[in-house]
């Protein structure tokens, strides 16, 4: 099985900044895409960034100019640093990797979420 475990959420003021990080672990073979989502209180999850295994990106025009995705593959990592944060970016932020294991089964995780509050 795989597991993606999430961390750096908080509580930041208007304009702050938060890294989080996402590492891979478990029957690893290669990992594809990887990506944020997020999710507010009373709305849909959302895709907010996402990153190939080669580093081509992709992000939501709500993101764009202030958010930036990376990832380190030898460590299995997704990165997503959040620069001038608004009240609006408040959710709960999640990754999602898309895996081949070593059975060469392929398999869409998720991470248990974190969560990120930007008020003064």
């Amino acid at each position: 099985q795989v597991q993606l475990v999430e961390s750096g959420g908080g509580l930041v003021q208007p304009g702050g900044s938060l890294r989080l990080s996402c590492a891979a672990s478990g029957s690893i073979f290669s990992i594809y895409g990887m990506d944020w989502y997020r999710q507010a209180p009373g709305k849909e999850r959302e895709l907010v960034a996402d990153i190939t295994s080669g580093g081509s990106t992709n992000y939501a025009d709500s993101v764009k100019g202030r958010f930036t995705i990376s990832r380190d593959n030898a460590k299995n990592t997704v990165y997503l640093q959040m620069n001038s944060l608004k009240p609006e970016d408040t959710a709960v932020y999640y990754c999602n990797a898309r895996v081949r294991m070593f059975n060469l089964e392929v398999g869409d995780y998720w991470g248990q979420g974190t969560q990120v509050t930007v008020s003064s």
